[in-house]
């Protein structure tokens, strides 16, 4: 499975319309204000079809819906290259949307019974962490490729890569092996699977606290990742320089998701620490505003790479019941509306003061987050 797995994390991100869409956007004559209306149609449309998507994986075949997801993926940048427009370039981001809710939650979900089916539960740290690093080096290998592709051919010819990508992806999905029965063969379907994941974040407090715990640690550095670009900018770098800082701070990424199955074991204090380290790094970071900034910029979004996985394992290891892609889509669900709120934070804040100060801002959350779990941790007398 793993091998598959990893084929899997590598394809959904290996997009070399990634690095230019935004390019696309601004070539077909968008608004600065009508691609952020672009933005945010693609979150809301995360939020409206998360749960409902975990519940509907819980309820029939997980790997049904990770097939069909880049399916959906492949119609919407077919959509972009082919008929750029408003229009078609917002029904590309609904049918993105929709790729990424299919998949979020049933992935987890799937992964991590295959792996208690044979016995090997306590490996989903290291087996996650690798598929995480894996789709963060397609994500560099997407950034190399996209420039001598968009020279040769343009958008078409990396639209047409980023379809083929999506393509082989969901052939890849349908490798995955699935030993479960579907609750719509043993119950009531879609709206039992829904309940059932619901009443088990109600009824157990430790599942509800490792749910914050997800969006919580996900959702500010998601957000700024958008950002980065423009951070690297008001360095004073020259633009042919940008995408070579970027992947200085993706290869801090993908080292934070390579360290996953070593730091399984950091107990509340410990995550604390990195979330407390990884908030001042990237503070630090940021108000240089050096290139040599971007090194602790990268230090720091390692480390909130790290916790990501290590808050996700939390949520798996206390999940017991039959809904386990639903709650984990519930948890992305909140990763979503906080998203949507630090852009919103962002664009405000961004108006009056320099990216490298509001990216200083956004650390505080992570200080916060921290001493939370800190004190978690004492009134819990140091059991996790």
């Amino acid at each position: 499975m793993t091998a598959t797995l990893y084929a899997y994390a590598f394809l959904d991100e290996f997009v070399l319309l990634y690095p230019v869409y935004a390019l696309l956007f601004a070539d077909s004559g968008l608004s600065v204000g009508q691609i952020s209306s672009l933005f945010v149609l693609w979150s809301l449309t995360g939020v409206l079809l998360e749960v409902p998507s975990g519940a509907w994986a819980d309820a029939v075949s997980r790997r049904l819906l990770l097939w069909i997801g880049p399916l959906l993926g492949a119609a919407g940048f077919a959509l972009w290259v082919l008929v750029p427009s408003y229009w078609a370039f917002a029904a590309g981001f609904v049918l993105w949307g929709a790729r990424g809710a299919l998949g979020s939650g049933a992935l987890e979900a799937l992964v991590y019974e295959e792996l208690d089916r044979v016995g090997a539960a306590d490996r989903y740290a290291h087996v996650m962490g690798r598929a995480h690093a894996v789709g963060q080096v397609a994500v560099m290998s997407a950034m190399g490729l996209a420039g001598p592709v968009f020279a040769a051919g343009g958008y078409p010819a990396v639209g047409a890569a980023s379809v083929l990508a999506c393509l082989l992806c969901a052939a890849t999905a349908t490798r995955f092996p699935e030993h479960r029965t579907p609750a719509a063969e043993s119950e009531d379907g879609w709206a039992a699977t829904l309940r059932a994941g619901l009443a088990e974040v109600h009824r157990d407090r430790r599942v509800l606290g490792a749910l914050l715990l997800v969006p919580a640690v996900t959702a500010v550095w998601g957000a700024l990742d958008e950002y980065t670009s423009l951070l690297v900018r008001e360095t004073g770098v020259p633009d042919a320089a940008v995408p070579y800082l970027l992947m200085v701070i993706w290869a801090g990424v993908t080292v934070g998701s390579l360290l996953s199955g070593r730091a399984e074991r950091l107990g509340g204090t410990g995550l604390a620490a990195l979330l407390a380290g990884a908030a001042l790094a990237l503070a630090a970071g940021a108000l240089t505003e050096r290139p040599a900034g971007v090194v602790l910029v990268a230090l720091a979004f390692g480390g909130f790479q790290l916790a990501t996985v290590l808050a996700d394992v939390r949520l798996q290891q206390r999940i017991e019941g039959t809904g386990r892609a639903t709650v984990t889509s519930v948890a992305s669900l909140g990763t979503e509306l906080v998203t949507i709120a630090v852009y919103g934070v962002y664009g405000v804040l961004g108006s009056s003061f320099a990216h490298g100060t509001v990216f200083a801002v956004c650390a505080v959350p992570y200080l916060v987050t921290a001493l939370a779990v800190a004190r978690r941790r004492r009134e819990r007398g140091g059991r996790e």
